[in-house]
């Protein structure tokens, strides 16, 4: 096994060892440790790489995750990662806010890889994140994105209008439900509040054009009623896909359904 510095990027090359994952720790600019990792593309060699961000509570390692990840790389390399506060990366979870830090260190890791075209896909947290990166890392930056999807994504912040919703302001809110997401569900919670209130999902998504926007979400969505990816689609230019049948985010996300994604995006 063999270990060495790119920049920001530790990597540890297995693949003399297993054919598993190229896996690596990177760094984001706030100075949070971030586990990643990366699947080739099992068509063979190609020029993109999807970078996918998970849902809250989720991690890098979990399995409709890394069923994702499978999916999508029939169609190019794949980067996963675990936000902070999630998995093995350190820090702590500020529920989509800094978050987009984390994506930018991924994304700008696919791009030291060697992939000339990296694209994003989202969800829930993860849907949000992918929309407000877009906005911010536009231009010729090694963070930016060619093509964004952002699934289960909510429109609007502070949004407490279905019960799986206000169970999840309270594990975010309140101390004993910090404690239930770091014991319960392996999330470390930042208790600060934000502050400044970041840039909302609906507010990017006119500052993501001309980058080409997917909104999937699926009609039986428990968190976010449609009128989320309503809202998120006739906010800018945006393809909008509802899903019949479709839960929420990657655990909800079929087979099929990650096939239309990759290929949307092998032509976005």
């Amino acid at each position: 096994m063999s270990s060495g510095a790119e920049g920001r990027f530790h990597t540890v090359d297995v693949s003399s060892i297993t054919r598993g994952p190229r896996r690596a720790t990177l760094r984001t600019s706030d100075g949070v440790p971030i586990e990643a990792f990366h699947d080739p593309c099992t068509a063979g060699p190609t020029d993109t790489a999807v970078v996918v961000a998970h849902g809250f509570t989720g991690s890098a390692a979990r399995p409709a995750v890394r069923r994702a990840a499978g999916v999508f790389a029939q169609y190019a390399g794949v980067v996963t990662f675990s936000f902070r506060g999630h998995g093995g990366s350190g820090g702590r979870s500020t529920v989509g806010d800094r978050e987009v830090l984390d994506l930018a260190a991924a994304v700008e890791w696919a791009r030291s890889l060697g992939y000339a075209r990296v694209v994003t896909v989202g969800f829930s947290m993860g849907g949000s994140v992918v929309l407000r990166h877009a906005a911010m890392h536009k231009g010729l930056t090694d963070a930016r994105t060619d093509a964004v999807v952002s699934v289960s994504a909510p429109a609007r912040w502070y949004y407490r209008g279905t019960a799986p919703m206000r169970r999840l302001h309270w594990l975010v809110t309140r101390p004993a439900g910090r404690l239930v997401g770091r014991l319960g569900f392996a999330t470390r919670i930042d208790s600060k509040e934000w502050s400044p209130v970041p840039l909302s999902p609906v507010e990017a998504v006119p500052l993501i054009a001309p980058t080409p926007l997917l909104i999937v979400h699926g009609d039986r969505d428990p968190y976010f009623p449609l009128d989320h990816p309503r809202m998120l689609a006739a906010a800018g230019p945006a393809r909008l896909w509802l899903e019949e049948g479709m839960g929420h985010a990657e655990n909800a996300a079929g087979e099929e359904l990650l096939r239309r994604i990759a290929q949307w995006l092998s032509v976005a």
